[in-house]
């Protein structure tokens, strides 16, 4: 029993329908088959450990990107550079979108039929 007091193998299993739900290219059978590799490999007691060591660097990873973009950010408001490009450009499109549509409501304006 583990600390969470679930057996490993009840852990392994959550683990594998967790994997095995993913899209991936790989079958169900062969990540039971690495997972049980895996299990061979480092033991029971290793794998959590390395899950976690995983994690932390994941997040770690994810905390530096973050910060890069936040100081990108940061460096081109400063400089006066639009950061918000996604917006602006969709804002652009709408706008274009509006002025085609007020063109056809003013051509078909008089030829609008009632139904």
């Amino acid at each position: 029993m583990y600390q969470d007091g679930f057996s490993f193998s009840y852990n392994v299993y959550i683990c594998t329908v967790m994997i095995t739900t993913m899209p991936l290219f790989i079958s169900g059978t062969e990540i039971a088959f690495i997972v049980f590799i895996l299990v061979m490999v480092f033991g029971a007691d290793k794998i959590p450990e390395i899950a976690r060591g995983l994690g932390k660097g994941m997040r770690i990873v994810k905390d530096a990107t973050n910060d890069i973009k936040t100081e990108i950010t940061k460096s081109a408001e400063k400089h006066g550079i639009d950061t918000d490009i996604p917006t602006s450009i969709t804002s652009d499109i709408k706008n274009e979108v509006d002025k085609v549509k007020d063109d056809i409501n003013k051509i078909t304006g008089p030829v609008k039929r009632n139904l």
